[in-house]
């Protein structure tokens, strides 16, 4: 009598069937689709999935999966640890580390959005900024949109403590001249490749020649300037130039400390699309005049200068400026908010006791406290 073929059990094929259907064909993808999903994972995670398949390690040799150049990570060895104080040897090693860096975005082809550095443009041995220039001949950067950059400062750098022959001013004046014709040679270098940014965050000189080069992003939405030197001064011409010159500019946020050898100076702001101005990390920006129709919110503080003057020459300068009122009423007819407070309608027809309080933390008239310089 023939063997009757034992049938499989009922639950069986169901648990085959529910495994094949638990596991994602992730190679059936179409190509840009494993490649959005991939863009996802951290760096290190990108270069550990290389390692998984030859399929995935050719995949990972895309440029559209390495669009960050981040060198403010401070190696991987130091991540999030701030103020570090660190030796030679902890210091060679980082620079080796930016070194592998920036030969694996080359040899991945990458095709940058973000770039994010910290480096002492003006130091003749590490030479920063030719390889910064050397990374942006070599990878795809036209495309580059988000732009943050620290030219005066390297991360993880030793303190120097060795004797400098001659006066340390002379010695200040001499890295920072470096550093200013270092950084207008990277920012040509970056106007020309990188034309489409739209976020930059820099420091800035306030040079002529650095105002032009800076003028000519013209896709730029965002921008925020921070000090350089606290001896260098901003004229007056220069700020209105560089922001006319940016039609595109909506949120302006900027670091000026004003030398005490400029204090009385006022300056002049011009812009059709400004729509956010902060100046609250500033100190001694004094507006005369405001041209801002687009302008909807506003923040500025009243920086106290610890400096003795008699209350001839304090009245003598603070005569020269015009209330910051007068300066919104006429020259910002869409501002909505000042210092984080929302205006009332007829802020302009008629002022009320809450926006003068504000006035008095922002303002350097006669009118709203005269005691900001002592």
């Amino acid at each position: 009598m023939p063997q009757r073929k034992r049938g499989l059990a009922p639950g069986a094929g169901r648990r085959r069937l529910r495994a094949e259907e638990d596991v994602f064909p992730f190679n059936s993808l179409p190509v840009e689709c494993q490649l959005h999903v991939l863009a996802f994972l951290p760096e290190l995670d990108k270069c550990n999935a290389a390692l998984v398949c030859v399929s995935w390690s050719r995949l990972m040799r895309s440029g559209k999966l390495w669009r960050v150049a981040d060198f403010s990570r401070r190696g991987a060895s130091h991540a999030g640890q701030e103020g570090l104080l660190v030796s030679n040897r902890e210091f060679e090693r980082w620079k080796a580390w930016v070194s592998h860096y920036v030969h694996h975005l080359i040899s991945r082809g990458a095709s940058l959005l973000t770039l994010r550095a910290s480096f002492d443009l003006g130091d003749r041995y590490n030479k920063w900024g030719e390889l910064l220039s050397h990374l942006l001949d070599s990878v795809h950067c036209r495309d580059l949109s988000h732009l943050d950059l620290n030219w005066t400062f390297t991360l993880l750098e030793p303190l120097d403590l060795r004797p400098h022959s001659g006066s340390a001013s002379h010695q200040e004046s001499v890295t920072k001249a470096d550093q200013v014709e270092n950084f207008q040679v990277l920012l040509a270098k970056l106007a020309h490749s990188c034309p489409r940014v739209t976020r930059m965050r820099l420091h800035f000189d306030w040079s002529e020649t650095s105002a032009s080069l800076l003028g000519q992003f013209r896709h730029l939405r965002v921008l925020e300037l921070r000090y350089f030197w606290v001896f260098k001064g901003v004229n007056p011409g220069t700020l209105q130039t560089l922001t006319k010159a940016l039609p595109s500019l909506r949120s302006l946020t900027l670091h000026v400390l004003v030398p005490l050898r400029n204090l009385g100076v006022s300056y002049t702001l011009e812009s059709d699309s400004l729509e956010f101005l902060d100046v609250s990390q500033s100190r001694g920006l004094v507006f005369s005049r405001l041209r801002l129709p687009a302008l909807r919110e506003l923040r500025a503080k009243k920086a106290v200068r610890g400096i003795t003057l008699d209350r001839r020459t304090r009245l003598r300068i603070q005569s020269r400026w015009p209330c910051l009122y007068q300066v919104l009423r006429e020259g910002a007819p869409k501002l909505q908010a000042l210092n984080n407070e929302r205006l009332l309608p007829g802020w302009r027809e008629q002022g009320y006791r809450e926006l003068t309080v504000i006035l008095q933390q922002a303002c350097y008239c006669l009118q709203h406290l005269d005691s900001w310089l002592w």
